[in-house]
């Protein structure tokens, strides 16, 4: 907790050492703060082979992202598959030794979704070119280009040398011996002009981050925008999610307007709907992609995600005021909801239609534990529901009352030029099914449907399947 400050912190103070000017100091906090955006891309596949706990494995992994062989084996040693019985679990720590596609692919999906997403906040070019390249070292050794020295972006050479440093004083290790031990990793100007500072390192402190910034601050204009990047971010750690927040927002908004909450009511629900689901990411993607009954820990870390969702809003001073509305959605009239067991008088009907539109929308898209239902099942599921006592009737009505209406969301049917089949594609693409699967479905050859991605990557600038579950996300395809 508390490290990404912390990193931005050590960070600016060392490009400052360096005599970087103040508009690449700014460069250098964003990407900071913004080097692990794509974490949450190809996270499914990799939970699938570290035995389900990707949070487990990052933490672990994390000393050692910028280590030697040694170093990083040991890690995986600790991290993979920790709950399996001996000799499964000896297979799994091989296998994910071996694999260096899907860590090639993790790293390259990691990079190109960090960049997108940063390019829809509006950030400057030097910003996404050096979160295209976040695992570069200076030996050459990283990833995804493998470039060495000067060609690393500065901002990264700073950003990864102020995140192990940080690392290594919250385990209680010695900064200097972690650098000796790894003098070909880093820049040694970056080095040089951490060994000249006098700290020790910065404690987290949101107040230190925002004043440290140099004038004139960045501003984010377009707040709405932000908020889908927030949505998209949360939603594509599973591919059982992807597209969910942004579908709720829509359902919810329009339940409000026919509740007549009024306009600035209707905004609310809207952004705060887009990321009520924040807090799914601190959620291990072994228990949301679980194809049988959670257990009761894995209830109670279920139960968590709403907290999370509400402790990142409450943070910001702009999104606190959503904290409260995105993070009541699994909260019931009758008392019996997580996480902090809210009954109707203290729910307001901005809380019910929330819980109401995001019920909805999850009954209707496939889940690992069960298929979608119709959109009329759903409707009936909701109704018995509501004489149970889990959800609020008036709020079920304008529910139902806006899926009558109809949707106002309109993707336009052919993106970037795609064709209907490209589009029927990359929407199993999205869902993260094999080529050998998308042609069952398609009844076309594996070898077609090569071809379809191919084109599909070129029409719409990207290389990975996690690059394309953002562009679908951001066109409103159903996936």
């Amino acid at each position: 907790m508390g490290h990404g400050i912390r990193t931005c912190l050590l960070a600016a103070d060392i490009a400052k050492q360096l005599g970087c000017p103040p508009h690449q100091v700014r460069h250098v906090q964003q990407v900071a703060l913004l080097r692990f955006l794509g974490c949450t891309a190809e996270v499914s596949t990799l939970a699938g082979v570290v035995g389900g706990d990707d949070i487990s494995f990052y933490r672990a992994m994390a000393p050692v992202l910028n280590g030697g062989r040694v170093e990083t084996v040991r890690g995986i040693m600790g991290a993979v598959a920790p709950d399996l019985p001996g000799l499964q679990r000896l297979g799994a720590i091989a296998r994910m030794i071996a694999d260096t596609e899907t860590d090639r692919l993790t790293i390259s999906s990691h990079c190109e979704v960090a960049a997108m997403l940063a390019h829809r906040l509006g950030l400057a070019e030097p910003v996404l070119t050096a979160l295209r390249h976040a695992y570069e070292r200076w030996d050459g050794h990283g990833s995804p280009e493998g470039l060495a020295g000067d060609a690393v972006p500065l901002e990264i050479r700073i950003c990864a040398l102020a995140r192990d440093v940080d690392l290594a004083i919250i385990a209680g290790d010695d900064p200097s011996r972690l650098l000796s031990g790894r003098e070909k990793t880093y820049d040694p100007r970056v080095v040089s002009a951490f060994e000249q500072m006098s700290t020790t390192g910065p404690v987290a402190n949101w107040a230190a981050l925002i004043s440290s910034e140099p004038e004139p601050v960045a501003t984010i204009d377009d707040v709405d925008s932000a908020l889908d990047v927030m949505a998209d971010f949360a939603d594509l750690k599973s591919p059982w999610t992807r597209g969910h927040s942004r579908r709720v927002a829509d359902l919810a908004s329009r339940a409000a307007t026919a509740a007549d909450l009024g306009f600035g009511g209707v905004e609310r629900i809207r952004r705060s709907a887009l990321v009520h689901d924040l807090g799914k990411v601190g959620v291990a993607n072994g228990i949301w992609e679980k194809a049988g009954p959670l257990s009761l820990d894995e209830w109670e870390r279920v139960r968590l995600h709403p907290y999370l969702t509400e402790r990142i809003l409450s943070r910001c001073v702009y999104l606190a005021p959503l904290a409260e509305t995105a993070s009541r959605h699994h909260e019931q009239p009758d008392g019996t909801g997580y996480h902090r067991r809210l009954d109707s008088a203290q729910l307001t009907s901005s809380d019910h239609i929330l819980a109401a539109a995001s019920a909805h929308v999850a009954m209707t898209s496939d889940r690992p534990h069960r298929p979608a239902l119709s959109t009329g099942d759903a409707a009936m599921a909701l109704e018995t529901s509501v004489a149970e006592g889990a959800f609020d009737p008036a709020a079920v009505s304008h529910v139902l009352h806006a899926l009558d209406q109809g949707t106002v969301l309109r993707a336009s049917p052919k993106p970037a030029g795609l064709t209907d089949r490209e589009v029927e594609v990359l929407r199993l693409i999205t869902r993260e099914r094999t080529n050998r699967e998308i042609a069952s479905e398609l009844f076309i050859s594996p070898k077609t449907v090569s071809r379809h991605i191919e084109n599909i990557y070129t029409k719409i600038g990207v290389s990975t399947r996690a690059g394309a579950a953002v562009f679908a996300m951001e066109n409103g395809l159903r996936i």
